[in-house]
């Protein structure tokens, strides 16, 4: 799922240190949602959202032909 994530945190001049800090998530985790690697779990995509205060789909691009 394409994310806007990495430049979310840039804006904020935030490392994926800093973000994973207030997600309480590893860095590691930060690197592959950026990545496209992984998708987050509902409960993260909310914590994101709540913290950037926007709603999860003006982070997340979910693309039908990827889920297949």
């Amino acid at each position: 799922m394409k994310n806007k994530l990495k430049v979310l945190r840039a804006e904020r001049n935030w490392s994926q240190e800093a973000l994973a800090v207030h997600l309480d998530v590893t860095r590691q985790t930060i690197n592959a949602i950026e990545r496209d690697k992984y998708d987050p779990s509902l409960p993260l995509a909310f914590k994101m959202a709540h913290l950037f205060e926007l709603k999860i789909e003006d982070i997340f691009d979910y693309q039908e032909d990827q889920a297949k």
